[in-house]
């Protein structure tokens, strides 16, 4: 029932001189493991959803009796991992494994180990590692497995030894006293959580209290041979070393058919006494007695969740104090500290006058300091006990000196002193407090060591930790007790290789070995990274940027250095390479631009590692004085990054053989615009600027004269932009033209163009902005030679699509918020006047059992897509989405005022030609569907409403379906199209239209409304949404939302919210669970477009061509099977 339950002094020069602009890739090593942390224990590295497996094999390894038991199995009994192909050798690869593993936890010098080769000896996938499991199965599952594996060795009885246990039911007769008697065996107790207090309470009920059987309900006595009176009780007859006690978290309400977790308190103790629960209680208490050692968690809920696992480190093979040492006392004296001044007003009030510097405060901003020192006001807390603030000061006279006013207060000398002693004093009796009653600052030999183990991650804890898993959603699910008498040997405190075979030590030591240099290896690669050294003396200034004076190679040098090393380390480094630099060096980061090499920023610092003035490899170092380099002062820094800018401007000559000339030009980037006049040597003129690099480009823009003072980053140029010259003392040569004029001024250059959509060849026209629509509309129209008024305007929108008309003919071009750049296209077509809507009407026919109102059936199955239909044949009985695919077939258009009702609309669209050859009496036999993406969209439920009040807008289009009969839906109804599944088959009946109250929008009421529709039992269907898009389905359970204590009241789940969203026109999925019981709601086709959307239509068209019943059978097409609900498995070979 659970199965799927639970579904994170290096360095070396080189002149090698193979540098380049170009960075080089480097394959960076491969990360070794991690060390172990401070705790000194591994984690266990979880495989995507092992964390059940995880937290078992943790306890395991924590069991040394177990794990002992396991290491004294030699190779002469298990065989070799080496020979595991061997098909002639008996190789026992679990045990094996498990004995590896175990070693690699105890000794092998990493943060997590791997049991990547432990589920691989499982006989899992990477499916298997990746799904989620009950860890009580696993345990069961797990011993199964390790006792078959070692049939025929010494540890045959090892999970018997250790873990078996025995429990007597008797049955006694109150005539004769015969005793009727019953022994199970067990690896594991199963307790109750549900209506239990703890484990000591449902131990009792089990073993202690009798069932009587009276009256009614006699029991037939064997001896007696007659029913008589008997009591019915259990005992444990048997106790293991190990017990193991597995709580029944999980459980199923067949009242409400839902799986919940029991989250209510349930206690364990940390020693517990079995003798009250045992047949035998003669021998001593001692014999009884057992401590918990390990508490496997579960957090989350019942169909998903986390494991992790407390543990008691029974060795002391973990660093627990450490963490102690470190946090433990400073935390305990503050939070104890906190707690007794929150609980005495009188010693906060105190405290906080004693820390005031003048010893005098208002007293409205002590009660300020006393929120912000406890977090909660006087009122709040103290009012209804001790009364308003001021109140409680007067009364405290003897320690508060209140002001006439009584607006200020100060503490009295007398009293500040003794609030001093008092602190001082209560410090000191609360470290008494600390060093009496924890063990681990007197007695730390004696502590328990408990440790959270979460997959790869170790933390120390304390045992009053264990309490914070009684309750809640993450709570514990398995307790771990051994008995009170095992007492582990001196020599295994604190010494992992107790007790380990000698091949595994050898092979753990190797291990630790080959670990360390590869850590070496890396740690020295990945610290090490390559600087590029640009020498100064070698470059020269030139044009605004630094260049080689000879060549590339000879000005630059590799240098390999140790990122860890200091900046001074460095410089040291590069004086000693280079012995005839004499003077001061300064070393500054450079970078590549388009303009040459720019020094952006000086480095400082020279007791700084390379890693905290953030040097990246590949780093490129300018070597120089800090001043200048061939004898210029060279700028530094971002603000004054050189840039490469294209110049276009007419050349000087003749007036009549002038030609556009292309310079590239640099201009530092904090330098004004207009300096490109004085560098050009042009008295003056226009700047236009483009992001293209061609003078035939459509976006110069004009910059304006005031702006000429701002830098040219402001103005947003960059590397490789363009810019334009017009010199003004040449007006008459202009170098961009519009309707044959030179541009002369700033202002001229607000134009719109305009496209003729109608014309074969693209043609284009520019108007002015102030011009109105109309006069927009008739120079397009003069312009192309267009006779006749039935051509309207359109704004181009961001999809480069016809957008919304221009309608208002009268207004400006700049009152409608055009701006210079727009497109506007012309379209045929006159717009209808103010109130009217132009709606097309179109013909929707879904498949259904009773098709009303069609004469061609082979209209909207068979016929071929002409061009008034949008074609997607419809395939009878596969489920998909309705709408997507049936044909829309083209009407018509009419013209109606849109005061005018969605009745009289479609009584207009009755009088169309296109539907004289359906038969409809009358408009309420048909249904109106806004048309979305070639498929209805909104459904338009009321005949008397308005269309205006739809908010239809003029581009929208209607289709029309036919009706059986007529329709009358109210505000809250939803219609939905239900299909029965097929029983045995993949595939649907038929759609049928269901009504269903919305008001609600719950899911038990849509259960309810589709099995009243269909006359089945609700609790015997399941019903599921499609999502077309998707190919998917979406079950819709009526128990989705889990009830708590903490709730009185459940919130109602919305299906018209996420995740279901729910509207009109969706189908509904309906399985009868009478016949079918599997959870699967897909079809054939779903498959098919999962797999390729493309494709999917027209191979879903191929493959579910029907027989004249319409009906596919999954033995005609292949699908894709159903998978089985997973359980959990460990295969294991045959060794007797």
């Amino acid at each position: 029932m659970f199965g799927d339950l639970f579904e994170e002094d290096y360095s070396s020069v080189s002149n090698t001189n193979q540098y380049g602009k170009g960075k080089k890739l480097k394959a960076k090593p491969l990360e070794p493991p991690a060390p172990r942390e401070f705790t000194n224990l591994s984690g266990i590295r979880n495989q995507g959803g092992t964390c059940y497996l995880n937290s078992l094999l943790q306890t395991l390894h924590f069991t040394p009796e177990f794990r002992e038991a396991l290491f004294s199995l030699g190779p002469e009994e298990l065989g070799s991992l080496e020979e595991k192909d061997n098909p002639d050798a008996k190789v026992r690869i679990i045990p094996l494994q498990l004995q590896r593993l175990f070693a690699q936890l105890l000794l092998l010098d990493q943060e997590a180990a791997s049991t990547a080769d432990l589920t691989d000896s499982f006989g899992w996938t990477s499916n298997e590692e990746m799904r989620q499991h009950d860890v009580q199965e696993l345990n069961r599952i797990l011993f199964s497995a390790l006792e078959t594996s070692l049939v025929g060795t010494s540890g045959h009885d090892l999970i018997n030894r250790l873990y078996h246990g025995t429990i007597v039911n008797q049955i006694v007769c109150k005539e004769c006293k015969n005793v009727s008697e019953k022994q199970e065996d067990f690896l594991d107790l199963t307790v109750a959580v549900k209506n239990v207090t703890g484990l000591e309470d449902a131990l009792w009920n089990m073993y202690v209290e009798e069932e009587v059987f009276d009256c009614d309900n006699l029991y037939h006595c064997g001896s007696c041979d007659r029913l008589v009176k008997a009591a019915k009780s259990a005992k444990l007859r048997k106790l293991p070393p190990f017990l193991t006690v597995s709580l029944l978290r999980f459980n199923f309400d067949f009242v409400k058919c839902e799986r919940y977790k029991e989250t209510s308190c349930y206690t364990f103790p940390l020693r517990i006494n079995l003798k009250p629960f045992c047949e035998q209680s003669q021998l001593d208490d001692l014999e009884y007695m057992y401590d918990l050692f390990s508490v496997i968690i579960h957090k989350g809920g019942c169909y998903g969740g986390h494991y992790h696992v407390y543990i008691k480190d029974v060795d002391h093979l973990g660093n627990w104090q450490l963490q102690e040492e470190k946090s433990k006392p400073d935390v305990n004296l503050k939070d104890l500290q906190n707690e007794e001044e929150i609980d005495d007003p009188l010693m906060i009030l105190k405290t906080i006058l004693s820390q005031e510097e003048s010893n005098l405060i208002l007293v409205d901003l002590l009660g300020q300091k006393f929120l912000k020192k406890i977090g909660i006001s006087w009122n709040k807390k103290y009012r209804k006990q001790y009364g308003p603030l001021r109140k409680f000061l007067q009364l405290h006279s003897q320690i508060f000196l209140l002001s006439s006013d009584q607006s200020k207060v100060s503490l009295l000398k007398n009293s500040s002193l003794q609030a001093e002693s008092d602190l001082q004093r209560k410090d000191q009796q609360i470290f008494k407090t600390l060093t009496s009653e924890s063990p681990g600052l007197n007695d730390r030999t004696s502590c328990s060591h408990w440790f959270d183990i979460n997959d790869s991650k170790v933390q120390p804890i304390e045992e009053k930790d264990i309490k914070q898993q009684f309750q809640g959603k993450e709570s514990a699910y398995m307790l771990f007790y051994r008995k009170s008498q095992l007492q582990r040997p001196p020599e295994a405190r604190a010494n992992p290789r107790y007790r380990v075979p000698c091949h595994l030590l050898n092979e753990m030591d190797a291990a630790n070995i080959e670990l360390q240099t590869k850590r070496t290896e890396y740690d020295s690669t990945n610290n090490i990274f390559e600087l590029h050294l640009h020498l100064g003396p070698h470059y020269h200034f030139f044009n605004g940027a630094l260049h080689p004076v000879v060549s590339q190679t000879e000005s630059v040098w590799d240098l390999t250095f140790d990122k860890r090393k200091t900046l001074g380390d460095l410089r040291q480094s590069i004086f000693q390479l280079l012995e005839f630099w004499e003077g001061d060096m300064v070393l500054s980061v450079a970078k590549f631009v388009p303009a040459g090499l720019h020094i952006y920023q000086t480095l400082d610092g020279d007791d700084l590692t390379l890693c905290d003035i953030e040097i990246a490899d590949e780093e490129d170092i300018f070597v120089w004085n800090g001043v200048e380099v061939g004898g210029i002062q060279i700028p530094t820094g971002s603000d004054c990054e050189p840039l490469l800018l294209n110049v276009f401007h007419l050349a000087t000559g003749s007036e009549e053989c002038r030609q556009l000339v292309e310079s590239p030009q640099v201009f530092p980037a904090n330098a004004e615009v207009g300096t490109v006049f004085t560098a050009l040597a042009i008295p003056g003129g226009v700047i236009f600027t483009s992001n293209t690099a061609s003078v035939g480009g459509e976006s110069w823009t004009a910059i304006p004269k005031e702006d000429l003072k701002k830098t040219f980053r402001e103005q947003g140029l960059r590397n490789g932009s363009s810019i334009l010259i017009q010199d003004s003392s040449n007006d008459n040569n202009s170098l961009l033209t519009k309707q044959g004029k030179w541009i002369t001024t700033v202002n001229e250059v607000d134009w719109v163009q305009v496209n003729n959509l109608c014309q074969l060849e693209s043609e284009e026209e520019q108007v002015k902005i102030s011009a109105t629509v109309n006069t927009c509309l008739k120079i397009m129209l003069e312009k192309f030679g267009l006779p006749g008024d039935t051509w309207h305007l359109r704004k181009m929108d961001w999809c480069y699509e016809a957008g919304e008309p221009l309608c208002e003919e009268d207004a400006t071009l700049k009152e409608l918020m055009l701006c210079s750049g727009d497109t506007l296209l012309l379209t045929e077509g006159k717009l209808p006047s103010p109130g009217l809507l132009n709606v097309p009407i179109w013909w929707y026919q879904p498949p259904g059992p009773k098709s009303q109102g069609r004469r061609h059936l082979d209209q909207t199955n068979c016929a071929p897509s002409q061009g008034g239909v949008w074609r997607a044949t419809s395939t009878p009985g596969a489920a998909g989405d309705v709408h997507a695919d049936v044909p829309l077939r083209y009407l018509g258009d009419v013209k109606i005022s849109e005061d005018a009702t969605l009745g009289e609309l479609k009584a207009q669209a009755m009088t169309l030609p296109s539907l004289s050859e359906f038969f409809i009496p009358s408009p309420a036999f048909l249904r109106a569907w806004t048309v979305d993406s070639k498929r209805p969209g909104r459904l338009l439920r009321k005949n008397q409403q308005q269309l205006r009040e739809y908010k239809l807008g003029r581009r929208t289009e209607i289709c029309l379906e036919p009706l059986q009969k007529e329709e009358h839906l109210g505000p809250q109804d939803m219609l939905l199209r239900t299909q029965m599944r097929l029983p045995g088959e993949r595939a649907y009946a038929l759609p049928v239209d269901v009504v269903w109250d919305a008001a609600r929008g719950t899911a038990s009421s849509l259960r309810q409304r589709v099995a009243d529709f269909y006359s089945l039992p609700v609790e015997k269907i399941e019903i599921a949404k499609y999502f077309p898009d998707k190919f998917e389905w979406l079950p819709v359970s009526s128990w989705n939302q889990q009830i708590t204590k903490r709730k009185k009241k459940k919130k109602q789940d919305n299906l018209q919210g996420a995740p279901y969203y729910l509207k009109d026109g969706d189908i509904i999925g309906i399985k009868n669970l009478l016949v079918e019981e599997d959870d699967d709601f897909s079809t054939v086709r779903d498959d098919i477009r999962r797999e390729d959307p493309a494709l999917g239509k027209r191979k879903s068209q191929e493959a579910l061509r029907v027989q004249s019943n319409g009906l596919l059978s999954s033995a005609e097409t292949p699908g894709r099977p159903h998978r089985p609900e997973a359980s959990l498995s460990i295969h294991v070979g045959s060794f007797r």
